[in-house]
């Protein structure tokens, strides 16, 4: 299997990492309303669930663009390569969510955001028969 694909996997079980980081020893967890029990977190647990949320958010464009790379034959090298930016940079992003960093977070949103739009754009540029 491609390294992209691989990718794809570990971005579908990542914001299962930030729940674990939300619930995982917490106080009153009730897993009849999980729910509501993470939406009344505060600090960290609070934060690990917007991680969460925002990883399950960004993860279908992700899928999307890699498959369609992948369709389009846009080079392993550039598909593999943007595919592991974008995890390393949606891990980083949870891990400045956990940390309160809130500046390097949207830096490290931003270089995932743009891993995923250039899929897309070699994708779009080998579709309009531009060779890459």
């Amino acid at each position: 299997m491609m390294i992209a694909f691989w990718c794809v996997f570990i971005a579908a079980l990542l914001p299962y990492v930030w729940t674990a980081c939300a619930k995982v020893g917490a106080r009153g967890y009730d897993n009849n309303a999980p729910r509501q029990f993470a939406d009344a977190q505060q600090g960290m647990r609070q934060r690990a669930n917007w991680a969460q949320y925002n990883s399950f958010e960004a993860f279908p464009a992700f899928a999307a663009a890699v498959f369609c790379a992948h369709l389009m034959q846009v080079e392993a090298v550039w598909l593999n390569g943007l595919a592991v930016t974008f995890v390393v940079a949606r891990t980083l992003y949870g891990v400045t969510y956990l940390l309160d960093l809130a500046s390097l977070r949207s830096v490290v949103w931003f270089i995932g955001f743009g891993s995923m739009v250039a899929l897309f754009l070699l994708a779009g540029l080998r579709y309009g028969g531009v060779p890459m």
